[in-house]
């Protein structure tokens, strides 16, 4: 009981420090009006403002998807992160609207995740569905981060930022890859 106490507590500290990275990077970021895109299934990103759009639509589906999976979920470790996910999918698109990030259009898939989560009655399916839906959403965020990181160095000050704050939430996305994984396993999926 008491490593489950240390882990949640780790855990809480890493979404809190992420939230707070997130907050001081992205109030360093430069604001742009843009019109709103869609996110493909390719996670690439050539610049800081691709790699913001890139992330704004996971993270609204991830919002819409633990909102409902706080009230929903019924395994304690799925509804455990749903509320992490909620906190942090909260912070992730408070930053990127401030920042003028536009919201794409959710697009033919987030829109059938979301229809599942909301159509999926409370039980171990829902919760088998909430967090293989996480865990996709995470694989595609993390790779998105790394991609972008992988470019390398570039010219200018919101490039720079947009590089800290995407090292910043690559942890975060690789460690949701990791419980979402395990919790998974756990559920017999």
């Amino acid at each position: 009981m008491k490593d489950n106490t240390i882990e949640r507590r780790d855990f809480l500290k890493k979404s809190i420090a992420l939230s707070a990275g997130l907050t001081v990077a992205g109030s360093m970021l430069t604001s742009f009006n843009a019109e709103a895109a869609t996110v493909v299934d390719n996670p690439m990103a050539a610049n800081e403002k691709e790699f913001r759009m890139g992330v704004i639509g996971p993270a609204e589906l991830s919002l819409a998807t633990s909102q409902i999976a706080v009230n929903k979920a019924t395994n304690k470790n799925a509804k455990e992160f749903a509320g992490f996910e909620l906190g942090e999918a909260i912070a992730v698109t408070g930053v990127l609207k401030d920042l003028g990030t536009p919201v794409p259009m959710m697009d033919a898939k987030a829109k059938a995740t979301l229809e599942k989560i909301k159509s999926t009655p409370a039980g171990p399916e829902f919760d088998k569905a909430y967090i293989k839906a996480q865990l996709e959403n995470h694989e595609f965020l993390r790779d998105l981060a790394q991609n972008y990181i992988s470019k390398g160095k570039m010219a200018g000050a919101a490039e720079n930022q947009g590089r800290h704050l995407a090292t910043l939430s690559l942890a975060v996305f690789k460690e949701h890859v990791a419980i979402t994984s395990r919790i998974l396993k756990e559920l017999g999926a």
